[in-house]
């Protein structure tokens, strides 16, 4: 075994202060909507929050945002004209981005915007935005799902169903 030493330990290295500004990734708070060249949203789906989704800070819980995103899918998807599900074909989510950029207060009337990011085979990306539904550019979460079309029998993944690519086109 070592003996300790007896010298003094030096304090930590600091990081320059320009160097600690330059790697503050801080999303914005606010947003400015969709510029007039963006695409129109595929469906805005106007939600409450509820006094049960807040959590002990008095404040939306962040589960509750995959929620609030499956309701507006949901709407969006009895919209689409057409079959978007059989017994051989069914969505599922295969993975889901969410940045939280302000917290939702109660009460909060919310829009949640649909935007069709990617178009695959058997998947889509759904871009979304939450903001608020006074004043759009007050946004508190945005980012993306992945859905994938799969046969619930086998697991594995199945064409795109044509209702979906006709709702997006």
């Amino acid at each position: 075994m070592s003996k300790p030493s007896s010298e003094t330990p030096k304090p930590p290295r600091r990081r320059k202060k320009a160097a600690a500004e330059a790697t503050d990734v801080t999303p914005p708070a606010t947003s400015p909507a969709p510029a007039d060249a963006a695409p129109r949203p595929l469906f805005v789906a106007e939600l409450a929050a509820r006094w049960r989704d807040l959590d002990a800070f008095n404040h939306v819980n962040n589960s509750n945002y995959l929620t609030y995103l499956e309701e507006a899918r949901l709407q969006w998807l009895k919209h689409v004209p057409g079959p978007w599900f059989d017994e051989h074909s069914m969505p599922v989510m295969a993975a889901a981005q969410l940045n939280y950029r302000r917290p939702i207060e109660w009460p909060a009337q919310l829009h949640v915007q649909l935007y069709c990011e990617r178009i695959g085979n058997s998947s889509m990306t759904i871009a979304h935005r939450l903001v608020d539904a006074r004043d759009a550019g007050v946004l508190y979460c945005d980012g993306h799902v992945v859905l994938v079309w799969m046969d619930p029998a086998t697991g594995k993944p199945v064409p795109l169903p044509a209702a979906i690519r006709d709702a997006v086109g």
